[in-house]
This record gives C-alpha cells, structure tokens and sequence, in this order.
C-alpha cells in the first residue's frame, strides 16, 4: 500500500515554492492547531479562504511593492486578507483614510467610494499584515503565535530573491524588518504609521507614493495607479 502524501498548503503555487518549507516546521503546526482551536470557540477574522488573499492576488515574481501592516482589522465585514484594505460598502478606516489624504496630496486622486485595495495588489503591491489572523473585536489577539515567523520569511524570500522592490514600513513594528533587507537591492521608505495616533508625526508629507513611482520609473517599469476604481 502506497503512502498517501500530506495535502498541499492552499498557497498560490509561485509563494508555495518560495515558502512551502515553512510548512513543515514545528512553529507553523503550532498555528494550526491554535487557529483550530480559535475558531471553534471564537469568530476569527479575515474567514478562512481569505487569509492568504494577498498571496493569492500579488505571485512571487508579480510583487513589485510591499505594504506592510500589523493584523487584520478586526470588526464584522472589514477584512478579506489584504493589509489596511476593506471590503466595499464597510466604512474607510482611520489609517486607511490617511493614506488615501496623502495620495491625494501627493498626486491629486481623489477620495474614492470605498477601501477595497484589490486593484492595488493586481498591480504588484503586496499588502502584508504581519499576524494573518485575529479574534473579533481583540486587535492583536493572535500576535506572538507563529505568523510573524511566516511573514517575515516572505520578506526575506523577497528580499534575498528579488531585485529592485519598493519597502513601505510604517511604524516602529513594520521599520524594525528594515534590517532584513538589503537598501542596495532595494528602495526601502520608512514613516510613521498612518493612524491618527501618528500620521501627524511624519507620514504626511512623506511622499511615498509618488516616490515608489519615481523608483519604478526609474527601473523602467509601470507607476502604480494608486486610484481606487469605483
């Protein structure tokens, strides 16, 4: 009788090969037997197929931008696994709506109906939380439980693999992953976080957006729309 091999991770097969060994380590069985028992007892966010969104829309060799962000949102309808984004029709958050003041100042796109940034991450911007999980309505309730192991395995396989990419690290937590990547191979900005708490401090006027456009231009590549179609 032939051994039956282990089901594959639902990961996009370009991100599967980058990160599939991850699969097989201790810390990640770990996670899934706590996630297992998380959602047995509590509402988990983003649902399940969804939490790997941002791989599932941005390949490995499609990544050109990196927006990287703390957990999921945590609210009923908000996240569907894309760093700082929500679903269409759910209310702009703080952070969000900070961002899209600045774009605004940057490069003249005006406010648009909603949050969803999927038409960002079709483009190559990888929007990254660094916890993939969260209980209801408890921000950072699934930090410190593997996830942060993961992501900052894909930053590294972006890092060291890839040439030429844009870094967006807002905020103490996202700029300490700074030291894993080579600014020599890379653009790597760093600002303080956009919530309200702090965007005053530094991430307006910070001209990211515009100068991850000037750097892909610079290499010859396509600027990022950063619109938010209707």
């Amino acid at each position: 009788m032939h051994d039956v091999p282990p089901p594959q991770p639902r990961l996009e097969p370009s991100w599967l090969a980058a990160l599939g060994a991850e699969f097989e380590q201790p810390y990640m069985h770990e996670l899934k037997r706590f996630l297992v028992q998380e959602r047995a007892q509590h509402v988990v966010y983003p649902p399940g197929q969804e939490m790997f969104a941002a791989f599932d829309l941005t390949p490995f060799h499609q990544v050109r931008v990196v927006i990287l962000g703390q957990d999921p949102y945590h609210g009923p309808g908000q996240a569907h696994g894309l760093a700082f984004s929500v679903r269409r029709g759910v209310r702009i958050p703080p952070s969000l709506m900070n961002m899209l003041i600045e774009i605004n100042t940057e490069i003249g796109i005006p406010k648009p109906p909603h949050g969803d940034l999927t038409h960002w991450a079709r483009q190559g911007v990888l929007l990254l939380n660094t916890a993939l999980s969260v209980r209801a309505r408890q921000a950072n309730s699934h930090r410190g439980q593997g996830w942060e192991r993961f992501t900052d395995a894909a930053i590294q396989a972006l890092a060291e693999r890839r040439q030429g990419l844009v870094f967006l690290l807002w905020g103490s937590a996202a700029g300490r992953k700074a030291s894993m990547i080579d600014p020599d191979r890379h653009l790597v900005l760093t600002a303080p976080h956009p919530s309200p708490l702090s965007a005053h401090r530094g991430f307006f006027g910070c001209g990211h957006f515009a100068r991850t456009n000037a750097f892909l231009a610079s290499r010859d590549q396509a600027p990022i729309d950063w619109s938010i179609p209707a």
